[in-house]
């Protein structure tokens, strides 16, 4: 079901961070929303459990869960083959599609053998959701230069990985807007006498990229 037809179904919208519901609220407000909640305010902030990268045969290319949910990483794997088989036969290629399953809202995006999801809490707001998966998948897409595909996922794979800790910290989310997190990523490792202003995206990507493996093979 798309994210859109679930939300009408529901007959309102519940923001997390406001007392009152409303039937408007819309896509562009969800985009601009500021993040930054006030200390005393935390327990209202959206919360993310996890987020998956699967293949088209619902194996992983890369995962980062935010909840212990999933205490063993047996637990995990299964849960990810479940939504796997939940929504492999959905076109969720054109929009997100949202589902429901085991107590939680799961938001998802496909493209090409890629399959991009999102899971929360059974009351969070599924708009929040699909901006989370939308800032990733357009992120994904600007770090692999349009390539989204299994084959290129995994050739990037650290700046995937790097894109998510951008995404979401602790299951708090930072940033949704896939050119900020994608040009956090790529500047994190730059020299610091080479500005990104000076770089095309693909010398900085390639300069991280040089860095994080340096620092793995000291």
């Amino acid at each position: 079901m798309s994210i859109y037809n679930y939300i009408y179904k529901k007959k309102y919208l519940f923001h997390p961070l406001k007392p009152e519901r409303s039937d408007a609220f819309s896509w562009t407000q969800v985009q601009r929303f500021s993040w930054k909640i006030p200390p005393n305010n935390m327990e209202s902030c959206p919360s993310i459990k996890n987020i998956l990268l699967l293949d088209s045969e619902g194996k992983r290319v890369a995962v980062k869960y935010y909840s212990d949910d999933w205490p063993t990483n047996t637990a995990k794997e299964t849960f990810e083959k479940a939504v796997f088989t939940k929504t492999q036969k959905t076109n969720a290629r054109t929009e997100a599609e949202v589902a429901m399953f085991e107590n939680c809202i799961i938001v998802y995006k496909f493209v090409q053998d890629l399959h991009f999801f999102v899971t929360g809490g059974e009351d969070e707001n599924e708009l929040i959701l699909a901006t989370v998966l939308q800032g990733f998948f357009d992120a994904v897409g600007l770090l692999l230069r349009g390539n989204a595909d299994k084959k290129e996922a995994l050739e990037n794979l650290d700046l995937i990985l790097l894109c998510l800790d951008e995404i979401v910290d602790g299951g708090i989310i930072l940033e949704t807007d896939a050119n900020v997190i994608a040009g956090k990523v790529a500047s994190n490792s730059l020299d610091a006498g080479a500005p990104l202003s000076e770089q095309t995206i693909s010398q900085a990507l390639a300069t991280a990229r040089e860095h994080l493996t340096r620092s793995l093979l000291k």
